[in-house]
């Protein structure tokens, strides 16, 4: 079995006179990056290897919610950054196969199109829920059954669950 998890980089910023790619996070998104990391944590889910956008508003992410995660192999992908889900994707099916569970630090639309297009299983209520939003720091958990990253697909995971901010804590927003 594969699992992965499709985590979208917390709130940022729009200062002025900074390009998209060099965005950091606000303060919401300061705060619910830890809070999703604990999460995570505490539901188990730490990953063997985290595949991060090179944007400085999903370093930022993955950094604050890596306190909680132990220290994955973390590998830095400019491809990742304002992708399409089918980028993505080739990105996800280039991990090694020792690394059981992956969590990727992206964006949308590309992230949120892809968890939606994977998850042919689960819960209707959460995959309809995952299709209509998939706001800054929430996250899915798509299981697979497959011993290959390479062998994922459209279609052919589960959706074990869809985590927004709100739901750890409605003051997080998101």
């Amino acid at each position: 079995m594969r699992r992965l998890i499709l985590l979208r980089h917390a709130k940022s910023d729009r200062p002025a006179g900074v390009a998209d790619h060099e965005r950091p996070l606000n303060d919401r998104g300061r705060r619910a990056a830890p809070a999703v990391g604990a999460h995570l944590a505490e539901a188990g889910f730490r990953p063997d290897l985290a595949l991060v956008s090179t944007a400085t508003r999903t370093r930022e992410t993955w950094e604050a919610v890596s306190t909680a995660l132990g220290a994955p192999e973390v590998r830095f992908h400019r491809e990742i950054y304002e992708a399409p889900s089918e980028r993505i994707l080739g990105v996800i099916r280039g991990a090694p196969d020792a690394a059981e569970i992956v969590i990727v630090v992206g964006h949308n639309p590309g992230l949120g199109d892809l968890a939606a297009a994977l998850a042919g299983e689960g819960p209707r209520k959460e995959r309809t829920r995952l299709a209509m939003e998939f706001p800054t720091a929430a996250y899915a958990v798509i299981d697979f059954d497959t011993d290959a990253w390479s062998a994922i697909g459209p279609g052919q995971g589960r959706l074990e669950r869809f985590v927004r901010p709100r739901d750890i804590d409605p003051e997080l927003g998101g």
